[in-house]
């Protein structure tokens, strides 16, 4: 395996709420001392990827935000690209929405061609009735990502998933996702790393996500135990990693051992 490139999930692998896990800032400063390309992958749509950008800064991550792709981003690039034009009606924060703008999507409160799902912790009643009459009227439901919980420092959040399940029952629709498991997170990282998509190997605590994306893709992964999965759940699951080590702390030893 030659470790082209690292697509390294962020909650539960480099870090649970405000905590780092051990051993998360020195991996990151092994592949710059290796010259080993990597680009942070979350799902999580709570924020624009300059916040996540400057959480890490602040946990001791040696970053530039380029090295930062979040489900928002992925999903902006994907309707910019394949839906030009559209008129976009988002539940998201305000951070969240100041992204899609200042990205060139067309934001509107009425009458939209699609309604963009985040993970929005500012979500309200009306929100979400508006999302229904919009989604009865026609418009496309798109969904940054489809985790059910989020990692928290204390256990887990309800995510974004549910809700993607409450609109397609209510109206009778089915959701475009954008984030992991869609191997377009992983084509998009690959770019950003200027490396081939099979030449990538996935880090991650998901298996439903972060481990699927690189089995459904062919490429390899690694599976930490810091997280939601645990090595039970390969067992059960049936999407089984390359990979399964404690955390990223093991990983610069595992590169060393295996790579040509």
């Amino acid at each position: 395996m030659s470790f082209g490139g690292f697509m390294i999930d962020m909650d539960g692998t480099v870090y649970k709420g405000g905590n780092v896990i051990p051993g998360a800032t020195d991996f990151i400063d092994f592949l710059i001392g290796q010259r080993i390309p990597f680009v942070f992958l979350t799902n999580n749509s709570t924020h624009a990827r300059t916040f996540y950008y400057e959480k890490l800064r602040s946990m001791g991550f040696d970053i530039g935000i380029e090295n930062v792709l979040t489900s928002n981003i992925a999903t902006i690039r994907f309707i910019l690209s394949e839906r030009p034009g559209s008129r976009v009606y988002p539940v998201a924060a305000d951070d969240v929405v100041q992204e899609m703008v200042q990205s060139g999507l067309d934001i509107v409160d009425s009458d939209p061609d699609i309604v963009l799902l985040t993970f929005d912790r500012t979500i309200t009643y009306e929100k979400i009735n508006a999302a229904y009459r919009f989604l009865m009227q026609g418009a496309e439901l798109i969904a940054t990502h489809p985790d059910d919980l989020c990692p928290a420092a204390d256990g887990y959040d309800i995510d974004i998933g549910p809700f993607i399940r409450m609109f397609e029952q209510m109206c009778q629709t089915d959701a475009v996702v954008i984030g992991k498991p869609n191997r377009l997170m992983l084509e998009m990282a690959a770019l950003e790393m200027g490396v081939d998509p099979s030449d990538t190997v996935m880090v991650g605590d998901r298996l439903y996500t972060d481990i699927r994306m690189a089995h459904d893709a062919g490429t390899a992964s690694i599976m930490v135990l810091t997280g939601e999965a645990s090595a039970d759940d390969v067992v059960e699951g049936g999407t089984e990693p390359t990979y399964i080590l404690d955390s990223v702390a093991d990983i610069p030893e595992l590169v060393m051992r295996e790579r040509p």
